[in-house]
């Protein structure tokens, strides 16, 4: 019985370090939007009330069309840390 608790443990704590990896990088994400986005146009594209992206996912899509179109080469988890970010300030959809 003690193997079975010890695997079933070790099963559930070997899940941690995935959940913690997906964890997002708020900063991060500001300063790449400081850097990249709002050079280029403010906060208003984001506020607007016809504005295009209408999911956490699209907005995602969104990131990463951008990052494409100007050359930008951000990793995945760039795009989903500057996404997170405009989610939190300005979008607030749900995950």
């Amino acid at each position: 019985m003690k193997s079975l608790t010890t695997l079933i443990g070790t099963i559930c704590l070997m899940g941690l370090p995935i959940g913690q990896a997906s964890a997002f990088d708020i900063q991060a994400g500001k300063s790449q939007v400081t850097e990249n986005c709002t050079s280029c146009h403010g906060s208003e594209l984001y506020t607007r009330k016809d504005r295009l992206v209408n999911s956490r996912k699209g907005l995602s899509a969104q990131v990463q069309r951008c990052q494409l179109a100007l050359n930008l080469n951000w990793f995945d988890d760039e795009v989903e840390n500057t996404a997170e970010y405009l989610n939190q300030d300005y979008y607030h959809f749900n995950k």
